[in-house]
């Protein structure tokens, strides 16, 4: 299976999906910590998560898949919802928290 089609994959397979650099233990950028720090206020208790840096083709395509270019990437039933920016935006806006509830990920 091709690689984009493993992203595919994922990205289906998961109700809510984070594409991160490191891990929500041990994020490698501040980014990816603001994401998984405002998705855990959300509520979100059992987020997938996949660490990019573990992955250099992974790192390198998924970009071309999302048509976003940078990292975190948070896909939600199959849809890129974006970056940190907008996943912090969505918190403080109180919409994360039902989004995390109806993704069934709480």
């Amino acid at each position: 299976m091709a690689l984009i089609e493993q992203i595919q994959a994922m990205v289906e397979q998961h109700p809510m999906i984070l594409f991160m650099k490191g891990t929500p233990q041990l994020p490698m950028c501040g980014y990816s910590s603001q994401a998984v720090q405002a998705l855990q206020a959300a509520g979100a208790g059992q987020l997938k998560t996949v660490n990019v840096l573990a992955d250099p083709e992974l790192r390198a395509n998924l970009p071309r898949f999302s048509n976003w270019p940078t990292f975190p990437q948070l896909f939600i039933h199959g849809e890129l919802i974006g970056g940190s920016e907008i996943i912090i935006e969505l918190l403080e806006a109180g919409e994360l928290q039902r989004i995390v509830a109806e993704a069934g990920v709480v």
